[in-house]
């Protein structure tokens, strides 16, 4: 008989890989087809421990006793029908006392659930209290496929010991391979979570970042344990307006690191330390490691090379990591002097959202707010820095259009003697413009409409409808609507609602109205200036926004993603990003 290896089922390698690296090796394996890949993998593999039970009920149970003995975690395998329900007297016997089990089933795959086939029993719910993280682990098929799995199977491996531990299972897709050639088992990259009782890793050489998505507004302290953690290893805090962070180390590098043709080593990190929730900054692939830092100990992967989770206040874990001796600024300064030396070339830029974003950013008043639409105003506006003292918001939890204004009112309402600005496109305005006439709002409110009668969104350079063009304003992006840039229309609803109004349709108009939109006195009435913009004009904005600058690197690096693409399609291209990555 041939020598039997790993199976070739890339899922089944994956689970495999992480058990090994969580240091996972006993196992008790219950007869079965569909548990054949996993069962026959490990069974030549000397790092497992396996034993056999027939009886699943028995097995689960074996599983509860040998984990409560050791204290470390079990597997426990089946195949699929009613092999997988006799785990539940174990499970639950494990979740009530916190029992590390893993319970891995098996199954063809969910398309045969409800058909009327053989031994297709479905699992896609299970007991409240048998488990306290379910997954599921389909085939893969690419590199989608590659990261899921190995997010779910990490989360399920980790629930094993999270707060106290417990049990967790594994629902795992079978094709019945009988290809066991694979001689070498193929990483997976193993998730690891920390604690502050725990003994922490130590950082990586190489340039540190740190990059805050949306936040909270920090602490004192909290701005403080962050700068002293960048001052000892020279590391900075790459930020959006979102972020709320002002400390002295943040960077804004949206605009520098947005640059198609400019490849520069100060967007290669070593380590990317990654807090705060949804980010609004688009052009963020500066890393090969990231450590997630936050309290929900949540597997939050958004840049695909996520390693270790750190279940902890954000101050303690900079706090923890602080060296003492030399304070440095070398990658700060590098930032800086790369911000200013793009934006310095930001000149004869269309009107629209950027030029409007360029012209106003550095005039608003000190102490005041500003809410950004979702998502052209967002992005436009990443692309330059706000002055000291100018706090930023925006509804990425969500990343819909739909309570922007509201969320602006909200914000004003809580804050009477702050000056609220909001900045929205027409579609995200008109989505939510009853607000406006609600009654409490006060006199400390001022609203910016950009109206190019669209959403120019979707017309905007790079995104997938402009292939489309002018055939896009009949559905795709929706134009047409709300009296079709009427000069009229919300003058009058403005002015009646008691607002301020003015509007402007060039770049000239637009300058002489900003020393009034942005007077740094609260006035008499509440403030609204509608702009008007073509869309055309805001697609050649963005397109020139990201052509600021170059490096050979860069554009030989764009060439190979351009080749790759045109040949083997979008999966080429992920391929060269990972292979340039690495």
């Amino acid at each position: 008989m041939k020598q039997k290896y790993y199976t070739n089922e890339r899922n089944v390698q994956i689970v495999i890989s992480l058990l090994k690296q969580h240091g996972i090796k006993r196992v008790i394996a219950s007869p079965g087809t569909t548990n054949m890949t996993f069962i026959g993998s490990i069974q030549n593999d000397p790092w497992f421990e396996i034993w056999s039970s027939v009886d699943e009920r028995s097995a689960a149970y074996i599983a509860c006793g040998m984990a409560a003995e050791t204290g470390e975690p079990v597997v426990i395998s089946c195949t699929g029908a009613t092999a997988s329900r006799n785990y539940y007297p174990g499970m639950t016997e494990a979740y009530y006392r916190k029992l590390p089990v893993l319970a891995i089933t098996s199954h063809r795959g969910d398309y045969q659930i409800g058909h009327l086939i053989d031994q297709q029993i479905d699992r896609r719910q299970i007991a409240k209290d048998v488990a306290l993280e379910s997954v599921v682990v389909p085939l893969v098929k690419d590199a989608n496929d590659e990261k899921y799995c190995t997010i779910e199977a990490n989360k399920a491996i980790l629930a094993l010991t999270q707060n106290g531990g417990g049990p967790a299972h594994i629902n795992m897709f079978t094709t019945y391979s009988q290809d066991f050639s694979v001689k070498e088992l193929p990483p997976a990259r193993a998730i690891f979570r920390h604690t502050l009782s725990d003994s922490l890793p130590a950082l990586p050489s190489g340039r540190i970042g740190v990059f805050i998505s949306s936040h909270r507004d920090f602490t004192k302290e909290e701005t403080a344990a962050i700068d002293n953690f960048c001052a000892s290893h020279d590391a900075v805090v790459f930020c959006d307006h979102t972020s709320s962070f002002y400390g002295k180390y943040a960077v804004h590098m949206s605009l520098p690191f947005a640059q198609r043709d400019l490849d520069t080593k100060l967007k290669h990190l070593d380590l990317l330390i990654h807090i705060g929730e949804v980010s609004g900054d688009g052009y963020k692939e500066y890393q090969k490691r990231v450590w997630r830092v936050s309290e929900d100990g949540a597997l939050r992967d958004s840049f695909n090379c996520l390693s270790d989770v750190f279940m902890m206040p954000e101050k303690s874990f900079f706090e923890r990591y602080t060296a003492e001796g030399e304070r440095k600024e070398n990658y700060l300064n590098e930032c800086l002097a790369l911000y200013q030396e793009v934006y310095s070339k930001l000149t004869n830029i269309p009107f629209g959202n950027i030029r409007i974003a360029q012209h106003l950013s550095q005039r608003l008043p000190i102490n005041s707010e500003i809410h950004f639409g979702i998502f052209n105003s967002l992005r436009s506006w990443n692309f330059f820095q706000l002055p000291e003292g100018v706090k930023g918001q925006c509804n990425v939890g969500g990343f819909g259009i739909d309570g922007a204004v509201s969320t602006m009112v909200g914000a004003s309402l809580a804050n009477p003697n702050r000056i609220v600005f909001g900045v929205f496109g027409d579609l995200a305005f008109f989505y939510d413009m009853n607000v406006i006439g609600n009654r409490h709002v006060g006199n400390n409110l001022r609203i910016l409409l950009v109206n190019n009668g669209k959403g120019a969104e979707f017309r905007l350079y790079g995104h997938p409808c402009s292939i489309f063009g002018q055939e896009a304003d009949a559905y795709l992006d929706a134009a047409g609507h709300f009296g079709n840039q009427s000069a009229k229309l919300v003058r009058h609803y403005a002015e009646d609602l008691g607002y301020e109004y003015r509007s402007a349709s060039n770049e000239a108009e637009f300058e002489s109205l900003v020393t009034w939109f942005t007077t740094p006195n609260i006035t008499e009435k509440p403030l609204f200036l509608e702009v008007f913009t073509e869309s055309e004009n805001e697609s050649v904005a963005l397109e020139k926004v990201l052509h600021l600058a170059s490096s050979p690197a860069g554009v030989f690096k764009n060439r190979i993603k351009a080749t790759m693409t045109n040949i083997i399609g979008e999966k080429g291209k992920a391929v060269v990003k990972k292979l340039l990555r690495e």
